[in-house]
This record gives structure tokens, sequence and C-alpha cells, in this order.
């Protein structure tokens, strides 16, 4: 594999991280209010994906979508910048002289895993105060005393009422999810990268920028469904326990996903289903 430099991965990664917001927190939205909201036993269920995108933009138009983006944008970009220099950097140390014609599954996972753990740390405060935005939207059920006003303004609440630590809720989560899923992502990545390269390679030069574009579009988004098919049920957990009112609630993502109140929001989201979208 050829060396990289330096600055370019950091870079890259801050932009990715940047564009990554603008095009997906409208779904990341649907997302967490489809996490919190489904997987309680009382108040606002949703039928599908797009019955909650149709329900957020009658009750609060398209900035519903968005809300929660500022920590996104700044913990995104700094998230993905990190991510993607210390992964470069990692591998090639793990590298070394090793001479090798395609992807090492032995330098790849170490290093992306390692790069996950280092970002859950930036993560997690800023995914913090955007999923307690993000669930306090109109159509919600937390009363008007306890919203927020900005995304600087959940955080000094947080901290104010919870302690300094709270902004760290749901860490531990957090650093399993990003170790794994990034794991899983590169390892998907770089093959699948690889292979279509090996391909692709007898194309002609005059097109190399657009098949180099078209297999990063394909690495990369079949990377990201891998990344998020092995970590959702983290992922559901992480939601619920950053935005839970109770601070003295269970930070263990494994109880809650076997917890009764957890599948009971399940069950009866499924009940509503065959209730043609009564609320339970």
């Amino acid at each position: 594999m050829a060396e990289s430099s330096g600055y370019k991965e950091y870079v890259a990664g801050m932009l990715a991280g940047v564009a990554t917001v603008i095009t997906g927190h409208p779904f990341d939205t649907v997302k967490v209010k489809l996490q919190k909201h489904n997987t309680e036993t009382r108040g606002i269920h949703y039928k599908n994906g797009l019955h909650c995108t149709a329900r957020i933009l009658s009750t609060e138009g398209v900035k519903g979508l968005y809300r929660g983006a500022t920590p996104s944008f700044v913990g995104m970009a700094f998230e993905s910048s990190l991510l993607f220099g210390i992964y470069s950097q990692t591998k090639q140390l793990l590298q070394g002289g090793l001479q090798s014609h395609g992807p090492v599954p032995q330098v790849i996972i170490p290093s992306a895993a390692f790069g996950g753990s280092i970002i859950s740390f930036v993560l997690c405060p800023s995914e913090l105060v955007k999923c307690r935005m993000q669930v306090q939207g109109t159509d919600s059920l937390v009363p008007n005393s306890r919203r927020y006003t900005s995304p600087l303004d959940c955080a000094l609440k947080t901290v104010k009422s919870e302690g300094v630590t709270a902004i760290f809720r749901g860490g531990s989560t957090t650093l399993l999810r990003e170790a794994l899923g990034n794991a899983v992502f590169f390892s998907v990545y770089e093959n699948v990268r690889y292979y279509m390269h090996l391909q692709l390679k007898a194309a002609s030069s005059d097109h190399s920028n657009l098949i180099d574009m078209g297999i990063g579009i394909v690495s990369g988004g079949l990377g990201g469904v891998a990344f998020w098919s092995a970590v959702l049920p983290l992922d559901v957990a992480k939601t619920i326990i950053q935005t839970d009112p109770d601070k003295n609630s269970t930070r263990n993502p494994f109880q809650i996903l076997n917890s009764e109140s957890w599948i009971e929001g399940m069950l009866c989201r499924i009940r509503s289903y065959n209730s043609k979208g009564l609320s339970c």
C-alpha cells in the first residue's frame, strides 16, 4: 500500500464529516426519534421512518430535521478528521516494512478499532447534546420547563443538573460502538476498494478520476451499511442512555437491550402496527 501524507487524511476526514452532517443529519434525527420514542412503553410512537419524517415536517418544518445539527457539525468534523488521520497513521505504523498486495486484516482491524476508540471521547459529548436536542422537538412529551434553547444551553443544563461527568454519559457504549463499528467499516471499505480497483484496472486512464470517485462512493457506502448493521443495537442503547431523564438509570447497554421496558416498548410498537397505528 502506498504511504500517505499525514495532514491530507485529517483534512479529507474533516470535509467528509461536514458533508456527512449536511446530507445525513435529517436521517439521523428520524433515527434518534424512532429509537427514543418507539422503545418507550408510553408516549409517541411512529409507524416507520416515513411517518416520523412527515410528522416532524408537519409540526416543526424542515428545521426540525436539522435540530441538534450544530454539535454534529463540530463533533463530526473533528471526529472524522481524527478518525481518518489516526487510522492512516496507525496502519502505516503497524504495517512497517510488510509487503502486501492487498488489505491485511491484522493491520486494518486494530488500526480502525484504535481510531474508533479515540474519537469516542469527542463523539460522546456532542452526540449527547445532539440526541437531547433531537428528541425534544415540538412533537414530543418533554415538558416546556425542561426544553433546551440551544446546544450550549443543553450542555450547561446537563452539567448543572447532573454533574460534569454527565456530559460523558453513554461513553463506554459509544466507545464500544465506534471501536467495533469502525473495525467493520474499514475492513469492508478497504477490501471492496481493493477488489474493485483490480476489476477496473484495465479501464481507460482518461476516466481514472471518475472511476476512483465511483469506487470511493461504492466502497464507502457498503462500509457504512456494514457499520450500522454491526452496531445498530448498541446505538439504540446509547440513545436511550443519553436521553433518559433519570440520572441514576443504568449505563449498561446490554442490560438496556435485555430490559423488560425496552422489549415491552418494541412489542407495543408491533401491536400499534396491527391496530392501524393506534398509540400504546
